[in-house]
């Protein structure tokens, strides 16, 4: 299971409360910006509301004998229908378009009678329906504003004038019809009552203008914060990978690096002052184990050898076929199962010191693997062996570790073997490198193990192995030999049923 990423989830968060910030600003600019225009608007209208006053005094019956009324009552209505026409027409440049706005006016006089009214809009009888139900619900509109008497001079001086009660100001609502939205508001003078229908079509264009930018800006801005973010964390978490990729490089022969702390920010200080402590205790840990077992190996190398000379000399003068000679024959097998064991442990000491001295010579690799071939012959004949390598296949190494190496590997192929199974012997060889590969029959490896075979002195599930010797050494080895001739032993990926190892060497080693 893949965990996630840590930088990917802050730069998400911090996207994400940026998103909703910007979502949550947006959302109340809108309403902020749609309530200033509608507030905009009503001032408009009000303002035009106002100026709408008749200019005319109210209309007086014809004296007793004036000839033609009837002629004199119709040119004064076409007369008025024609200045609420021009006025209905200023009306629609007035309210803050470049456009012309739909605007519908109703005019009524002193008696509810209909002095003019709009048709030439689409849905008109609904529009003129809200207005005249507006009219009836609109309030007397406040009069100019007007000087206070000035107080008689006999009146009294704590004399307080009475307050001026003005009538509210009309009040404006929304309405919708079948066609459009409108914005209604309406007046009554002592003349005349006015009412004005203006469509919100310009509005809403402008707020769905608004709306747009808002979708595109913010997602844009979201996309700028989840970068910028990813990218100031990647900054901040730049200790933590320095101190990942020393953590990488700790191996047996790395355990002296140190994260430098001078450039480092003060909240890492003690993470990385606490690694390097324990760096430090593992460099001095590793050290006494490593110089111990180098030294063991070393002190008993020589009472070892010492030990088989005398079990040799001894077994020479001992009756042949006694059961003497065959004790004595037990226990030099035993005193040299030893001394190749200290020899290994020595061998491994020096690897993890970087002190693995090679005798770099021109190494046939098909010769050696032809010899290794005629053991297998000879140790296991019951096997089918396969091959597939040229002759002439040439590296620069150490011939006695190289032949060690590849005695571990037959040796492996033979014991871990199936009855009656098989060795193929392979190499690949490229410019650079020379790859030979051992595939043997055998049981399949379980998977926890694979990681773990090359661990020293591990031999795996006893079941498996309970009748096979060993103590566990031998790839591990194999590999640091292998890796101090800047090559490497790996364990292949192969089908169910067998049992793959790679031995790399480069083609060119420099001493």
């Amino acid at each position: 299971m893949k965990l996630p990423s840590f930088r990917l989830r802050l730069a998400l968060l911090s996207a994400a409360l940026a998103g909703s910030t910007l979502v949550g600003f947006g959302a109340v600019s809108w309403f902020q910006i749609s309530n200033a225009k509608i507030s905009r608007l009503d001032a408009e209208l009000l303002n035009h509301l106002m100026r709408a006053t008749p200019n005319f005094p109210p209309r007086e019956e014809p004296p007793v004998g004036a000839a033609s009324p009837r002629r004199e009552l119709s040119k004064e209505s076409s007369r008025d229908r024609s200045r609420w026409q021009f006025y209905e027409d200023s009306l629609s440049y007035a309210f803050g378009s470049n456009t012309k706005t739909p605007v519908a006016l109703l005019v009524l006089d002193a008696n509810s009678n209909i002095l003019y009214q709009s048709n030439s809009l689409p849905g008109d009888l609904e529009v003129n329906r809200l207005l005249l139900a507006r009219l009836e619900l609109a309030p007397l509109a406040p009069s100019p504003k007007r000087e206070p008497p000035p107080l008689p001079s006999n009146a009294n001086p704590s004399f307080e004038r009475p307050p001026l009660i003005r009538p509210r100001p009309p009040q404006f609502i929304t309405e919708q019809t079948a066609t459009a939205v409108w914005r209604v508001g309406a007046a009554k003078f002592p003349n005349a009552q006015i009412a004005i229908a203006v469509s919100l079509q310009a509005v809403d264009q402008e707020m769905a203008t608004i709306r747009n930018i808002f979708l595109v800006s913010i997602p844009g801005a979201l996309l700028l914060v989840a970068v910028g973010a990813w990218l100031v964390s990647g900054g901040a978490l730049r200790p933590i990978h320095q101190l990942t990729g020393v953590i990488q490089q700790v191996t047996v022969k790395g355990l002296d690096q140190r994260i430098p702390i001078g450039t480092t920010d003060v909240e890492f200080v003690e993470l990385i002052q606490v690694f390097n402590l324990m760096l430090s205790r593992l460099e001095r840990s590793f050290t006494q184990a490593s110089r111990f077992s180098g030294d063991a190996a070393h002190e008993l190398k020589t009472p070892l050898t010492i030990l088989q000379g005398e079990l040799e000399r001894t077994l020479q003068q001992v009756d042949p076929g006694s059961e003497v000679q065959q004790r004595l024959s037990n226990l030099l097998d035993e005193v040299r199962r030893l001394s190749g064991i200290m020899r290994k442990l020595l061998l491994l000491s020096l690897a993890d010191a970087g002190k693995m001295s090679l005798y770099l010579v021109e190494v046939d690799m098909s010769e050696l693997l032809m010899e290794m071939l005629e053991d297998v012959e000879m140790l296991a004949p019951q096997l089918t062996v396969q091959t597939d390598f040229a002759d002439g296949l040439h590296v620069k190494g150490d011939r006695d570790l190289l032949i060690q190496v590849l005695q571990n590997l037959f040796s492996n192929a033979i014991k871990y073997n199936l009855p009656n199974g098989w060795i193929q012997i392979r190499t690949h060889q490229t410019p650079t490198n020379l790859h030979v590969t051992i595939v043997n029959a055998s049981k399949d490896i379980p998977v926890n193990e694979c990681d773990r075979i090359f661990d020293r002195f591990y031999r795996g599930d006893p079941s498996r192995n309970r009748k096979i010797e060993g103590i566990g050494l031998g790839l591990s080895l194999a590999r640091e030999i292998a890796r101090a001739h800047r090559g490497d032993l790996t364990l292949d990926s192969t089908s169910s049923g067998q049992t793959a190892f790679t031995l790399t060497l480069p083609m060119k080693l420099e001493s």
